[in-house]
């Protein structure tokens, strides 16, 4: 089993994040001025995590303080995002941290910064927590505790509703894609011995797709389920034909030493897994439970 990075293979979107120049240029403004959420949950224009220096984020310190303090982007829809008309920060990742905190008894003040600069805010104690789709992989296992997974994703092979022929990975030999280069689904297709087109994201791949340009495009399987939630008409055209061997599983971050914090929030999601209420969040977002 191959584990990939949903915050890489999902980078170009057809919502359009800010442009990397714009966001380094524009972290700390937004670090200063994250817009208040209208939902009760506090979106602090300022903070810092409940740990002392130097040392990682205990139960004991988010308990002191009464608050989660988590890191987000805000501006990554369905995650983490604010909602059309009443501007409230919203989302999957959103919902579930804000139950988790819940059950710790906290409450959540979420703190919005740019994905480039998310790491950074954490290390330098901005926040107690990211909740903003981190996948997990070795490297930052080796920097960072993870909670257990909240949302568990397969690659997906999406081809037109009437294509009987691409039911496998190999099937795309010799046939034409379409994918972001930046993304690791590029270098899948590439494998199974596609032609890869070139496209800025997935609102080109699925564009070329419909107008028969292509025979399939290589994603993450959110991207489809949220297309699907989003635009079902559209959607109803494609269908995914084939599953990869990519899993790519997400999880709350801390930083190192945060054991007891990261083993009450796995407390939390268990229970809430439990309760079905994290299979409700899925089903919310996505119309199926990408918790498990």
């Amino acid at each position: 089993m191959k584990l990939t990075s949903h915050r890489t293979s999902r980078r170009l979107r057809p919502r359009g994040l800010v442009a990397v120049g714009l966001a380094v240029a524009s972290v700390a403004v937004l670090a200063a001025c994250a817009p208040a959420s209208t939902d009760g949950v506090v979106s602090a224009p300022s903070g810092s995590s409940s740990a002392a220096p130097d040392s990682g984020t205990t139960l004991a310190d988010v308990q002191k303080a009464g608050k989660l303090v988590i890191g987000t982007e805000g501006t990554y829809k369905p995650f983490s995002f604010h909602a059309d008309g009443s501007g409230q920060l919203t989302g999957y990742d959103i919902d579930v941290v804000t139950a988790v905190a819940e059950k710790l008894g906290v409450t959540p003040e979420f703190q919005e910064t740019q994905w480039d600069a998310i790491f950074a805010g954490l290390d330098a104690g901005r926040f107690d927590l990211i909740a903003n789709q981190v996948s997990i992989n070795p490297e930052r296992q080796a920097k960072y505790d993870f909670s257990t997974p909240y949302t568990v994703s397969h690659g997906v092979v999406i081809v037109p509703a009437s294509n009987t022929d691409i039911t496998s990975l190999a099937s795309l030999s010799g046939k034409t894609t379409a994918q972001s280069q930046s993304s690791n689904w590029y270098q899948t297709a590439k494998d199974a011995g596609a032609t890869v087109q070139v496209v800025d994201g997935w609102a080109q791949s699925i564009a070329l797709l419909e107008q028969g340009r292509i025979d399939a495009t290589v994603n993450d399987e959110l991207t489809f389920l949220d297309y699907q939630k989003t635009d079902p008409s559209a959607a109803a055209a494609v269908k995914v034909g084939a599953t990869t061997d990519d899993v790519s599983e997400s999880a709350f971050t801390a930083v190192k030493g945060s054991d007891s914090l990261i083993k009450a929030i796995d407390q939390a999601l268990a229970e809430l897994k439990a309760d079905g209420t994290l299979a409700s969040i899925s089903d919310k977002y996505f119309g199926s439970d990408v918790s498990e």
